[in-house]
């Protein structure tokens, strides 16, 4: 029944997006996105900048769906905990093997590194997946607000909170200190409250076919262009400098309006049958592809055996060397994700088989009652409601 209930067409989607974050760490630390404010950028950093710019979305769109199904559903202590080992299991056991073996590159294999190997939410070895579980903290506050408010009520609250840390930043010509650059919980707070906005009340501007995918184009053509635009301006007069990227950052207007056409554009998309199949067995194990290839043992190494270090300097000419570029990276996306599926489906097979083995014991049996037990109480509580209104 729980995969009857996915909607292919967003997990479809939220495969998509886990290939843009592969796309952009294959890129950026692969060393393939050329310093925006150095003078020389030949055709090839053009277009891994213009790659950049299609992709910047990724992770605005990831958490846009994950808002977009967690605005109708409970809090639960068993998917926090579930969530946290799944983190740990990763960030400790591919962690060691990195040290073990000398994969890691650029990460000081010290006291810090292991520390952070141990308490990944606390410091910060997935930014985003600090930032996520901290927002799934949040749930039960936010959650209650955003059923219980109006249109107009979260019209104006949600406006009033883009406005504070996405509009300013996005107009303004010089850098706001406690900008952080979408990489925190408040953002992905932002954009969870507009991700419920719309399946509350929707946006009759995107309900039409097609503007969904030309918002998504057209904001990332502009980023693009801004972050030339920005560029230009700097190598001209030297100022701006610390604004140059401004466009290509998750908290800024273009890249949020960009995530939003896409997910607009796909929730209007009709998936065959038998793909949906497909697709709703491997969507859930995408946050494995992150958790795998972002982990301090691999995070600047993989980049590296899939040929990013060979991209530059070939001495071919420019439609050859952007078809060289597109086609490695191509190739880094196909093999990290399929790597990353494989991998998790394994990991949660061995979660199902040591769960089964420990049930048969009692104190196992009572740790699993009071979990699901402390489920119940945002459950009820929920579903209350829900009779009452009816």
């Amino acid at each position: 029944m729980a995969e009857k209930k996915r909607m292919a067409n967003l997990e479809l989607l939220r495969c998509v997006a886990m290939m843009m974050v592969v796309v952009l760490h294959y890129l950026g630390k692969g060393g393939l996105l050329p310093d925006l404010t150095g003078e020389c950028m030949d055709c090839t950093g053009v277009a891994a900048w213009l790659l950049e710019a299609f992709c910047i979305v990724a992770v605005n769109v990831y958490m846009f769906i994950s808002g977009y199904f967690l605005c109708t559903s409970h809090f639960k202590l068993s998917r926090l905990l579930q969530l946290w080992l799944q983190l740990w299991m990763y960030s400790v056991v591919f962690g060691v093997l990195g040290a073990l073996t000398g994969v890691v590159a650029e990460t000081p294999v010290d006291t810090h590194y292991f520390l952070t190997l141990l308490f990944p939410v606390s410091m910060g070895h997935y930014w985003f997946m600090t930032a996520y579980i901290f927002l799934y903290l949040l749930l039960p506050f936010v959650d209650l607000a955003a059923r219980k408010m109006t249109k107009q009520q979260m019209q104006i609250a949600v406006g009033a909170l883009f406005t504070v840390f996405c509009v300013i930043k996005s107009v303004l010509p010089f850098r706001l200190e406690m900008d952080a650059k979408g990489y925190d919980c408040l953002w992905y707070l932002c954009v969870f409250l507009a991700a419920a906005y719309v399946r509350r009340f929707g946006v009759p501007f995107l309900e039409k076919r097609g503007r969904g995918i030309l918002l998504y184009i057209g904001c990332c053509l502009l980023a693009f262009g801004g972050t030339l635009g920005l560029r230009a301006v700097y190598l001209r007069t030297g100022s701006l400098g610390r604004m140059v990227g401004m466009c290509m950052e998750y908290n800024h207007i273009l890249p949020f309006l960009a995530a939003v056409g896409l997910f607009a554009a796909f929730s209007r998309l009709h998936v065959n049958e038998k793909i949906s199949h497909v697709i709703n067995k491997i969507a859930p194990h995408t946050l494995g592809v992150y958790l795998l290839h972002e982990n301090l043992g691999l995070r600047y190494t993989w980049q590296k055996w899939l040929g990013a270090s060979k991209t530059w300097g070939l001495r071919v000419s420019c439609p050859e060397a952007v078809t060289t570029l597109i086609l490695r990276t191509l190739t880094a996306v196909v093999c990290v994700f399929v790597c990353g599926i494989l991998v998790d489906m394994a990991r949660a097979g061995l979660m199902k088989g040591i769960h089964c083995v420990l049930s048969r014991f009692g104190c196992y049996q009572r740790l699993t009652e009071k979990i699901a037990a402390a489920d119940r109480v945002f459950t009820e509580r929920k579903d209350g409601e829900e009779k009452a209104k009816g």
